[in-house]
């Protein structure tokens, strides 16, 4: 299990997304600069070690209303190769670990191969700010067990009923900036 360290980091992760976000094609905001926050998320573990999973759930507001996103981050202990230059999202010095390099956790292969297992059945979503703590507000609503699966994150969350919630799912929380729950779609299996 991957341990969390009560330590610093510099540049913050909130700090990497305000700079990172705009640049997205995905990004709904209407900001040049958007102020992040951080309004949810869990963690799987790397079965090697190497590499810290965390998907970030961050909102900011807008002038039209708040909008949540999904950030699947990569933190890397050295440089990924074979990755679009957009993949980094930047390096930042943690107080323990040294520089890690950040990465969107979409162009990540380990990243991608846990929420692949996660999708399955075959690891176990943990939650964001405690060690060796499973997370059992994270959910699968009815994945494929065999097989490989393609998996899609949904960069832009909506809040939905969880009786609404289709198969094929992973589903998670968030609390908006005005301090209201919401839960949604983090990711959903794509056809091949």
């Amino acid at each position: 299990m991957a341990a969390i360290h009560r330590t610093t980091m510099s540049p913050t992760k909130l700090e990497l997304l305000a700079d990172w976000l705009p640049k997205q094609s995905w990004y709904a905001g209407d900001a040049e600069t958007p102020e992040p926050v951080k309004a949810g998320g869990f963690r799987l573990d790397d079965p090697d070690g190497e590499v810290g999973i965390e998907f970030m759930i961050v909102a900011h507001a807008t002038e039209r209303e708040p909008v949540a996103y999904v950030v699947p981050l990569g933190y890397r202990g050295a440089a990924l190769e074979d990755v679009p230059g957009e993949a980094l999202i930047g390096t930042s010095e943690h107080g323990v670990l040294g520089t890690r390099w950040i990465y969107d956790g979409v162009h990540d292969p380990v990243v991608m191969a846990q929420l692949r297992a996660l999708m399955r059945g075959e690891a176990v979503p943990q939650h964001q700010d405690e060690s060796d703590t499973p997370d059992p507000t994270v959910t699968v609503h009815g994945a494929e067990p065999e097989g490989g699966l393609d998996v899609r994150v949904n960069r832009v969350l909506r809040a939905e009923e969880a009786a609404s919630t289709p198969s094929g799912c992973l589903v998670a929380g968030w609390v908006w900036p005005d301090g209201t729950a919401a839960r949604g779609v983090v990711a959903a299996v794509a056809p091949r």
